[in-house]
């Protein structure tokens, strides 16, 4: 049988930096969901993309759902979110009970339009958050959206789940608003097989996190709550290995940059071929290398072929507006979302893949043109 190339599988250092960490834990039997190893991976990601405080939780939809109840959101509170993501984004706005509103892209960036965001809150005026994402890697237009947020006094949460390691003019990702959110999935750029952070720079509101997302304890001899908790934090061993992955984070970087490179050297000049966007204040972290197609050759055409050959691709996500759960909350836009997603694909981005399989994927598709 061929051999498999994944879209994006995990990628474990070859310096076995995690195995390090894990070890540790065992040694000193910290087999939970606290630890020497929680902490410092939470100093340790805070001071790579420059923030006061983190929260190490049990995913990323757990940071989101903490950065909501953080920035106050609650029942009957209307919050913005940029339609063109996964559900894991929008879900947690519904856990509070709260009414999502969903904002289109633009064709420039393919995350939240400025424009858009603004029609928006002539729209509905009382909103309590903006849910931002920088899908695929790529930053959204920030400093615009920031701007927006400032005037109307909203809190800004940025979903850079897919974003660890993108600079937006020389800043990172997650860390333009009050609350950012990174995810560490098995197959995001570094993972923890499953784990998620929320970053900020309130240190108290980040302490408070830390103290939902273990039940909401009280600080007494005996259990007490006097807030409703949750069970959301790392496990020690989990954090282990975020710490060694996260050695590696700036090879894996430029690894994703080779492959989305490579594509767009081999495929760009393809009939009706685009490549996402990379504006000039964007320095992404090209987690997923993904493209449109306006021609007579469709994304579904493509996935199919490269199935036969034992290659994994996805199509683009599919936005929440067209969702069957969330058809009756009301979207803001063009439609360019739904354009996005009906003409996109996302090629097969590992960081282990070889010259020799970049090249297999691009020989499959270039079948199609001939």
């Amino acid at each position: 049988m061929i051999e498999k190339i994944y879209l994006a599988s995990p990628h474990m250092s070859d310096e076995g930096y995690e195995m390090k960490y894990i070890q540790q834990a065992f040694d000193t039997n910290w087999i939970a969901p606290l630890g020497e190893n929680v902490n410092e991976f939470e100093k340790e990601l805070a001071t790579k993309v420059g923030v006061k405080s983190a929260a190490a939780l049990s995913a990323g939809t757990a940071a989101i759902h903490m950065a909501l109840k953080a920035a106050g959101v609650g029942e009957g509170d209307i919050v913005f979110c940029q339609d063109l993501t996964f559900s894991a984004t929008s879900n947690p706005i519904i856990y509070q009970n709260a009414t999502p509103v969903f904002i289109d892209s633009d064709y420039k960036t393919w995350n939240m339009d400025p424009v858009v965001l603004e029609e928006a809150f002539e729209k509905y005026p009382n909103v309590k958050a903006v849910l931002v994402v920088h899908l695929y890697g790529f930053s959204a237009d920030i400093d615009k959206i920031l701007e927006i947020c400032k005037k109307h006094n909203v809190v800004l949460i940025e979903d850079a789940a897919e974003s660890l390691g993108t600079l937006y003019k020389g800043q990172y990702t997650g860390t333009f608003g009050e609350y950012g959110v990174f995810s560490f999935n098995g197959n995001k750029i570094i993972t923890t097989s499953g784990g998620g952070m929320l970053v900020s720079n309130n240190e108290e509101r980040i302490a408070k996190v830390r103290f939902w997302s273990t039940q909401a304890r009280d600080k007494a001899r005996h259990y007490q709550h006097s807030e409703l908790g949750y069970n959301y934090r790392m496990s020690n061993i989990l954090a282990g290995i975020g710490r060694g992955q996260l050695k590696v984070l700036d090879q894996r970087i430029a690894k994703k940059k080779y492959i989305f490179e490579f594509y767009k050297r081999e495929l760009g000049e393809l009939e009706g071929v685009q490549f996402m966007p990379i504006n000039e204040w964007n320095e992404p972290n090209y987690w997923l290398s993904c493209m449109t197609l306006t021609g007579q050759v469709r994304p579904i055409d493509i996935m199919e072929t490269l199935e036969k050959e034992n290659i994994e691709s996805r199509p683009i996500w599919k936005p929440m507006h067209m969702q069957p759960f969330y058809e009756d909350f009301d979207f803001i836009g063009k439609g360019i979302s739904e354009k996005i997603f009906e003409n996109g694909i996302c090629l097969p981005s590992d960081t282990k893949m070889t010259d020799e399989d970049l090249s297999r994927v691009v020989e499959v598709i270039k079948r199609l043109w001939k």
